[in-house]
């Protein structure tokens, strides 16, 4: 089968490999969709943190399971597992045994390994993964399951700020992690508005009847959220954050981000990290079922996985990208 390896910065390769053996407790699944996040991106750029090479990407994946193996049954809290079905995956490979797994917030776990970061992903055909990851829908396509994952983050990032009914809060950032904050802040009930230097991406978040400009307006909020993963912008927004405040940095950047001080303390202000997501792929997929998030406006550059070797190189510049989608073509396996 195909396997699409980013085997350097800047240089992606496509080899032959068996397909996976069926192993206890996990699922043989066909890869569908594949979303590209900026974590890829900054990795075939050279920027990603946590990260090495050879590296087979892909941890946003809309699949259809081929195979479950005898004992790989779902938690008993989630529908079963079986042939056919259409699955979100959860991509984050915790220990189950340290502190913070015993704590239940296995998204940060000591000895984390996430999908096509720490270890290979599904730029490929035919993926084992733990059947405990796989989180299934009988509604929803494809496109839309390998969306739950960036939404995760979002939903994430809003938890961890208690963001309060009727608190002024600030996106900085409208990629799609910025974009998924923005959509979870409203659910929250906060009054959200979008700092974003892209025109087209403002435009987009105009269209969702959310406030967006290029430039701060010198009105603190309550709740500011980083989702660029750019330093200068990481540190400038420590002057947006109001007294008593919160800034959630949900971006991360390769280095030291610096922070003024006498503006922290004064403001007495609540610095929180976002990392992954925890608890949410189920309340995800149920209110896109719902229709409480609309994700088809999200995707609006497409290619196939054969030309990924060809054609990643120029999503990165491509003027009006929100969202990538890889789609996995049905070539004989």
């Amino acid at each position: 089968m195909r396997q699409i390896v980013l085997k350097q910065p800047g240089e992606f390769v496509a080899i032959e490999v068996a397909r996976p053996a069926l192993q206890p407790g996990h699922a043989l699944v066909r890869v569908r969709r594949i979303g590209v996040c900026g974590s890829d991106l900054h990795a075939f750029a050279g920027r990603q943190p946590f990260f090495s090479y050879p590296r087979v990407l892909g941890h946003e994946l809309g699949i259809e399971v081929l195979a479950v193996a005898p004992d790989g049954a779902a938690p008993a809290d989630r529908p079963s597992i079986k042939p056919g079905d259409r699955c979100a995956v959860e991509p984050y490979l915790s220990c189950g045994t340290c502190r913070v797994c015993r704590r239940a917030r296995y998204n940060c776990c000591e000895r984390l390994q996430v999908l096509g970061v720490h270890t290979d992903g599904g730029m490929l055909d035919v993926l084992s993964v733990p059947t405990r990851l796989l989180h299934k829908s009988d509604r929803l396509t494809c496109d839309q399951l390998a969306l739950v994952e960036t939404l995760g983050i979002g939903a994430h990032a809003v938890r961890r700020s208690e963001l309060r009914p009727g608190e002024e809060v600030l996106v900085v950032g409208a990629g799609p992690i910025g974009l998924a904050v923005v959509q979870f802040a409203l659910a929250a009930s906060g009054k959200v508005r979008v700092l974003e230097m892209n025109p087209a991406r403002r435009e987009f978040v105009k269209s969702l009847g959310v406030t967006a400009s290029d430039a701060f307006d010198g009105q603190p909020a309550e709740v500011v959220f980083d989702a660029t993963g750019n330093p200068s912008a990481m540190q400038e927004s420590f002057q947006a954050v109001a007294h008593g405040g919160r800034l959630v940095f949900v971006g991360l950047v390769l280095g030291n981000i610096a922070l003024d001080d006498p503006l922290f303390h004064r403001r007495e202000m609540t610095l929180l990290a976002s990392r992954n997501s925890c608890h949410e792929f189920p309340r995800i997929i149920r209110m896109i079922e719902e229709g409480r998030i609309d994700t088809k406006p999200w995707i609006t550059h497409r290619l196939v996985l054969g030309d990924v070797p060809r054609d990643f190189a120029a999503l990165g510049g491509t003027p009006g990208l929100v969202k990538a989608m890889i789609e996995v073509d049905d070539v004989a396996r």
